[in-house]
């Protein structure tokens, strides 16, 4: 040893950094095709391996293709620059200032074309706590694994060979049920305080262990989640919680110290004794749903985790003399002002959300018209669902659901026959009546009652119109009478 290294100190020559070889895995062994892939992803990677790039489709979809799983989307990577990709196909856009992407629009389908990341080295724009602010440096393909956040991850699966490429030992790990952290766990997190969220929900997700060496650091470095920008850890959280497993995911955050202050909404669901049952039970409601391959409403699942705060907003306002209705209102826009802003709602997903919080009270009126008309309204089926929870959760007396739901089913006499008799406070006052612009007018003894207008010509002068102020002679008269 000492020998080899007086040599190559004399002899002027530089030790090659060491560089890993990845494993080439053939299709013999992973078993997927090229026509488990996307059509637009494998016209991506064909485009650009045709103007002499590389271009693999890489990460998660790799990753659910190897269990069994189908992926959601599909990302490419390559080394061709984002220029160069932009000028490859002609419906494409370069978005992002963090780190730039393509989004190539392929009919239907949008991928996300990322260049291979390069090494951060002392250049590389941080903030005081080390979170890479700006990342656009380009480097290899052995560099961009390297990047990757979780050896599961860093798979590249190669169109034309059909061959996945494994830098870190992902498809070992994904067999021994392990989600491994590529490089030194507390640094990975410093970069990027997302990735311990996101350690939690892929191991939630795809029922993996986190290895001891990346679970270890989440506890005491979960303070630094507070510097993350708002809409990032909006996006993060709605992915946990639309992932299929997300009451296991919310225990296991709480079980890692990820919440009091840390996460607007997870405190909004973990800090509600009265509606925590509530709140799991809607969240067990969107597993079962996303299990079952139906649609997921945004609004639906946030109007469920803000309820609670608006039923205690209301109560306090009613507790004061506010009348029940504007009450409300008055709850549902304060609740929205202040969760809006922290959890970086939409304005589309407010508007669903409002919908559905203004129907509850309409399903207690279950006498005259109004039932019927309720079934008419657009976000009945989201107000209904989201009266059953409440029914579940104890919250109201499970004969209001049941009513309902038996309303639905039947129709003509029978759903008559189910109508609650009036009573005095449930009809509406008859409209009063109000004066009159111009036929409102103090009619003469001359006048027949059916005259809409006095035809006393000589008393017409004494006829004041409440509008006008004006007697009529002194009006402005129109061209027919004049023409008479």
């Amino acid at each position: 040893m000492i020998r080899k290294l007086i040599s190559r100190v004399f002899s002027g020559k530089k030790p090659k950094a060491s560089r890993h070889e990845p494993a080439v895995i053939p299709v013999s062994s992973h078993g997927i095709t090229r026509d488990r892939l996307s059509s637009g992803s494998r016209r991506v990677c064909e485009t650009l391996q045709g103007h002499g790039f590389k271009a693999y489709v890489v990460g998660g979809a790799v990753r659910d293709l190897l269990i069994g799983a189908d992926p959601k989307d599909f990302d490419i990577a390559t080394d061709a620059t984002p220029e160069e990709v932009r000028r490859a196909f002609r419906r494409s856009r370069i978005i992002g200032r963090r780190f730039q992407i393509v989004h190539v629009m392929m009919g239907q389908e949008t991928l996300e074309v990322t260049t291979f990341r390069g090494m951060l080295d002392e250049k590389t724009k941080t903030d005081e706590h080390g979170r890479v602010l700006h990342d656009n440096v380009f480097g290899s393909h052995a560099d961009d694994a390297a990047r990757r956040d979780f050896t599961a991850n860093a798979l590249y699966y190669d169109p034309a060979t059909e061959a996945v490429i494994d830098y870190h030992h992902g498809v070992g790990d994904l067999k021994q049920k392990t989600l491994r952290m590529i490089g030194e766990p507390r640094a990975r997190y410093r970069e990027d305080p997302v990735r311990m969220l996101r350690a939690v929900r892929l191991a939630a997700k795809l029922g993996l262990m986190i290895d001891p060496e990346a679970k270890k650091p989440i506890r005491e470095m979960a303070s630094l989640l507070e510097n993350v920008p708002a809409a990032r850890l909006f996006d993060e959280m709605l992915k946990l919680l639309t992932s299929g497993h997300s009451v296991k995911c919310i225990t296991q955050l709480r079980n890692e110290g990820l919440h009091h202050g840390l996460l607007p909404l997870l405190d909004v669901i973990l800090e509600q004794p009265m509606g925590e049952k509530f709140v799991m039970l809607s969240l067990k409601n969107t597993d079962d749903r996303i299990r079952q391959e139906k649609g997921v409403s945004p609004g639906f699942l946030f109007a469920t985790l803000l309820w609670h705060e608006v039923l205690a907003h209301w109560e306090k306002l009613k507790a004061k003399g506010e009348s029940k209705i504007p009450a409300l209102y008055q709850a549902m826009d304060t609740v929205i002002d202040v969760q809006g802003e922290k959890l970086a709602i939409t304005r589309r997903i407010a508007g669903d959300i409002k919908d559905i919080w203004a129907l509850q009270p309409r399903f207690e009126a279950r006498a005259g018209k109004r039932p019927y008309a309720l079934l008419e309204q657009p976000r009945f089926r989201a107000g209904y669902d989201f009266l059953l929870l409440r029914a579940e959760s104890g919250e109201i007396d499970m004969e209001l659901a049941d009513w309902w739901t038996r309303f639905q089913k039947v129709e003509g006499e029978e759903r008559a026959e189910m109508l609650q008799p009036e009573q005095a406070g449930d009809k509406k006052p008859p409209p009063t009546s109000r004066s009159a612009p111009i036929s409102a007018t103090r009619r003469l003894p001359c006048a027949p009652p059916s005259a809409p207008w006095p035809i006393c010509r000589k008393a017409a002068s004494a006829v004041v119109p409440r509008s006008t102020g004006r007697p009529l002679s002194a009006l402005p008269t129109s061209p027919i009478s004049s023409t008479r």
